[in-house]
């Protein structure tokens, strides 16, 4: 979901962002491609503060919002929970509120909790950006993906992305499942019985399709594209931490025979961070015939270029 007044611009989610709009935040982020692959850097943004509030880790979304802002002439400030006055007792909403009254233009959030950048764009002025919040959603991340898509088709209507992996817990399906079918892309969601609810088939905005497969094998038959996600042992709630089924890579991950198998035109792809060996090997993440890896990393960048400007200047 997208919040807009004449004053800011938030990004909180996909689910319902109507197609028109998903597809001028593409057209944008598009615009930035170039710049970010050639390190280029403007003053759009010049004199601009973006606050990364990031309560959970994170590599590639934070360093990608820094990049991102300091393309575009903005100054980023990092904050983590570790070495902040979270670690005193503050609240996340009392230190948001005090970044505000410093003056930061944005604030990209990551949390481990589901709805706290909800929490705080309900409390400050400036535009939030929703970097992950517990199994909800990550915005910017299913809009990259989409965009590597995008690029390499030009339509992604009629499309069939095959996602394999713990679904349940992750906010990346959730947010690509909203943003793909309202493009009408396909959507066919992989894994154990356990790890893909059936609850998913009712996330569905648009003309596309959601199904749900337990035979990867079958599943990668009509795939144009095929998505591999981590098992989130963390987010499993057991008091062992969780563990990865013994049988998981061999039902489940997309090994170099599995690849080997599949037509020489579908996509390989992976939103980090990447188990080698355990739901894709390394061989296959690493195929520069048909892995888009590298190539979602740096579409990341120019999609949060996009994100930031819209968040500012809106």
């Amino acid at each position: 979901m997208t919040q807009a007044t004449t004053a800011r611009y938030n990004l909180l989610g996909l689910d319902g962002v109507p197609a028109g709009e998903l597809a001028a935040l593409l057209d944008e982020a598009d615009g930035f491609v170039a710049a970010a692959r050639n390190r280029e850097t403007s003053d759009l943004l010049a004199g601009r503060v973006v606050a990364n509030l990031f309560f959970e880790a994170s590599t590639r979304t934070r360093c990608s919002f820094t990049v991102a802002a300091n393309r575009l002439g903005a100054s980023a400030i990092d904050l983590s929970g570790l070495g902040s006055s979270l670690s005193k007792g503050e609240t996340v909403l009392a230190t948001a509120l005090n970044l505000e009254a410093m003056g930061v233009d944005a604030m990209v959030v990551r949390s481990a909790r589901s709805g706290t950048p909800h929490l705080i764009a309900d409390a400050v002025a400036c535009g939030v950006i929703n970097a992950g919040d517990g199994r909800h959603e990550h915005p910017s991340q299913g809009l990259l993906d989409i965009l590597t898509l995008r690029r390499r088709w030009g339509d992604i209507a009629g499309r069939t992305v095959v996602i394999v992996g713990d679904i349940a817990n992750s906010r990346v399906a959730r947010s690509n499942l909203h943003g793909l079918t309202t493009l009408g892309a396909n959507v066919v969601l992989v894994g154990p019985p356990a790890l893909v609810p059936a609850s998913f088939m009712k996330i569905t905005a648009g003309p596309g399709r959601v199904s749900i497969d337990h035979d990867l094998d079958e599943a990668l038959s009509r795939a144009d594209a095929v998505m591999t996600l981590r098992i989130q042992i963390e987010r499993h709630g057991t008091d062992d931490g969780g563990s990865i089924p013994p049988d998981y890579r061999r039902r489940y991950g997309l090994t170099v025979d599995r690849a080997a198998s599949l037509p020489p035109e579908v996509l390989v792809m992976h939103p980090g961070p990447v188990n080698r060996g355990v739901e894709i090997d390394a061989e296959v993440a690493d195929d520069p015939s048909r892995s888009v890896i590298m190539e979602q990393v740096t579409n990341g960048v120019a999609v949060r270029m996009a994100v930031l400007k819209r968040a500012i200047s809106h």
